[in-house]
């Protein structure tokens, strides 16, 4: 498996960090929601970047994941321990190489389409 890091924190959005923490904690969203007090689509809404947590159901989510709230929000500080390898079965570790190997080539399509873009905008003035 590649050395990059299992969550990418430049990309990751404050949904994927509640997934991502809520997964490594070995709980379903029902199991999540009903831990918080909250309807499953609440919890779904923030899962899927739609809504975010008041500022108390924050501070509950943070301490029922063990992770820090500032990580939820932000990325920096206290999140879930990366897996070992041994956790992650093979078939787990081609699926994420693989999904990093997609992020990257999509960074690089974008670059290349600003270029493009740019490209066109000066060929249009001339």
């Amino acid at each position: 498996m590649e050395t990059t890091e299992w969550f990418s924190e430049d990309q990751a959005t404050f949904g994927d960090r509640v997934a991502g923490a809520r997964e490594a904690a070995g709980l379903t969203q029902k199991q999540l929601a009903g831990k918080i007090g909250i309807k499953l689509t609440t919890l779904r809404g923030w899962e899927d970047d739609l809504t975010e947590p008041r500022a108390n159901k924050l501070q509950m989510l943070a301490g029922l994941l063990g992770v820090s709230m500032t990580w939820l929000l932000t990325g920096q500080g206290e999140g879930p321990t990366e897996p070992t390898e041994d956790e992650i079965s093979p078939g787990v570790a081609d699926i994420l190489s693989q999904i990093r190997e997609l992020r990257v080539q999509m960074q690089d399509n974008v670059k290349k389409m600003g270029q493009l873009e740019r490209q066109l905008r000066a060929a249009l003035k001339e």
